[in-house]
């Protein structure tokens, strides 16, 4: 299962949100015939992924940076820039443009640091953009806990999209990345769930200060923990989404 949508707009166009996904499909595709040979890969990724062991005697320390923007293939990709699209306006809305942007990359910068004192050894490349997003997700879990989130279900033959509350979906995912992080091997390699559990702490934690500042607990109180504006209305004749409204 993944999310397809949320029921949550924003009232102002996400452009930094844009901007980033843009910035990662143009970067994807400038450097997409290096696929087609490892060893121009294998040097593209010495240079500009991050490799924790070289981070940790204090060099490629801009790799933290430069990794964000690069993917191992379509699928990562479309994954990666999917997450933002849904939640990224969002935190953009209530964050501003350029404060949006400056959290974002303190999540991926944060997210790959948590990595690197995962596997201090590692010369294994890590690169992409989950855990700056993953940031993102754990500060609009943090502001809209109750937002209704679309997820599509596929069960062999079977496709559904069901609307779930925000914090369900982003508490599971969560819970993924942690046991992902507990049954790995981070030298080794794959994916790196101590980045996502990291860059997901750390969007909570820079995003406690927005949140205060809106009121805390008492935002919360004020919208039951739902977007501080009517829910977006899906008409769909394949998913069977019901129209979510607003209780008086």
């Amino acid at each position: 299962m993944f999310p397809i949508r949320d029921h949550n707009p924003s009232s102002r166009t996400p452009w930094v949100t844009y901007a980033l996904i843009a910035a990662n499909i143009v970067v994807f595709l400038a450097n997409w015939q290096l696929f087609e040979t490892p060893r121009a890969l294998d040097e593209f990724y010495a240079a500009f992924a991050v490799i924790p062991a070289r981070v940790s005697y204090g060099e490629g320390v801009e790799t933290l940076v430069t990794s964000m923007f690069l993917h191992g293939g379509v699928m990562h990709l479309l994954g990666n820039m999917l997450f933002l699209y849904i939640f990224g306006d969002n935190l953009e809305d209530e964050m501003g443009h350029l404060p949006f942007a400056l959290f974002y990359v303190a999540c991926g910068v944060g997210a790959g640091l948590v990595h690197v004192v995962s596997a201090p050894g590692s010369i294994v490349p890590t690169i992409g953009a989950s855990g700056a997003i993953a940031g993102v997700m754990g500060g609009y879990l943090l502001l809209f806990p109750r937002a209704r989130v679309d997820i599509l279900i596929i069960l062999i033959i079977i496709f559904r999209v069901v609307p779930i509350p925000a914090w369900l979906m982003l508490a599971l995912w969560f819970g993924m990345q942690f046991v992902g992080g507990l049954g790995s091997d981070p030298m080794a390699g794959g994916v790196a769930y101590w980045a996502h559990a990291g860059g997901f702490v750390i969007g909570i934690l820079l995003t406690l200060p927005l949140w205060v500042r809106l009121g805390g607990p008492r935002y919360w109180s004020l919208t039951d923990g739902h977007p501080p504006h009517p829910d977006s209305r899906y008409r769909s004749a394949w998913s069977d989404v019901p129209i979510v409204r607003r209780k008086s």
